[in-house]
């Protein structure tokens, strides 16, 4: 089964709050079961996304880092 992107958010660049805020929008913008992709470079956003994401009971599909860069998947 291939795995359906709804939504890409992009957070490079971006320091905290910015990458939770933009993770909290695309929630709030998307329908429940939808799958968002979250791309960003802070280190603490790494961390503190899945954190709030489980919180919410979000389903995590994936979560990597790719040198400074990292990426984490999940279902709204």
């Amino acid at each position: 089964m291939t795995l359906v992107i709804s939504k890409e958010i992009n957070c490079i660049g971006d320091n905290c709050p910015m990458p939770l805020i933009k993770t909290r929008e695309a929630i709030l913008n998307s329908k429940p079961g939808e799958v968002i992709k979250v791309i960003g470079d802070h280190p603490q956003s790494y961390d503190e996304i899945p954190l709030a994401l489980e919180v919410q009971g979000k389903e995590i599909i994936e979560r990597k880092k790719e040198g400074k860069v990292w990426v984490i998947i999940f279902k709204n």
